[in-house]
């Protein structure tokens, strides 16, 4: 009996560590796969827009618990970040429960970062967030620098955002 304790204890030693290690991967896949998808609602939304004559202009940011924002002037009656808003909330309905910050330029997001809770941020495109470095970005205080980051590594060009 003592050996066979022995052995489960040698092996949960091996394997617990080994499954935590899983469970990050899968936290780190989960977050990026998120902000793909908020990236896709988003060029949808802004294509949407631009076929209905908005202009998205060259630079915008879009940020916010379920709430994305840009900063443009509407030519309908309808304001026209309600009605991104909307367009967006149509394609990702949990899009409330994640903080986003996206990079909008020449009327398409290059570029998005989320996170759902304070440890794990996803990246789109994915690539900057990893299960090695995901503390790095970890939560509210430094998903910006993951969007600039994934900017970059979309781009090549550098971005410098304020509040980050």
């Amino acid at each position: 009996l003592i050996v066979v304790i022995a052995i489960i204890g040698v092996l949960a030693a091996i394997l617990v560590p080994a499954m935590l290690g899983y469970v990050r991967k899968s936290k780190v896949s989960g977050a990026n796969s998120a902000a793909n998808t908020i990236q896709k609602a988003i060029n949808t939304a802004l294509t949407e827009l631009d076929e209905e004559g908005e202009d998205i202009g060259v630079y915008k940011s879009v940020s916010g618990k379920a709430t994305l924002t840009l900063s443009t002037t509407s030519t309908g009656t309808d304001d026209v970040n309600t009605r991104f808003n909307r367009k967006i909330k149509n394609y990702m309905d949990k899009l409330g429960q994640y903080e986003v910050f996206g990079i909008i330029e020449g009327g398409v997001c290059q570029a998005v970062a989320c996170y759902k809770d304070s440890t794990y941020t996803g990246t789109s495109p994915a690539g900057v967030v990893n299960p090695e470095n995901y503390s790095e970005y970890a939560g509210s205080a430094k998903y910006k620098t993951a969007a600039a980051a994934a900017y970059k590594l979309a781009t090549g060009k550098e971005i410098t955002i304020s509040g980050t």
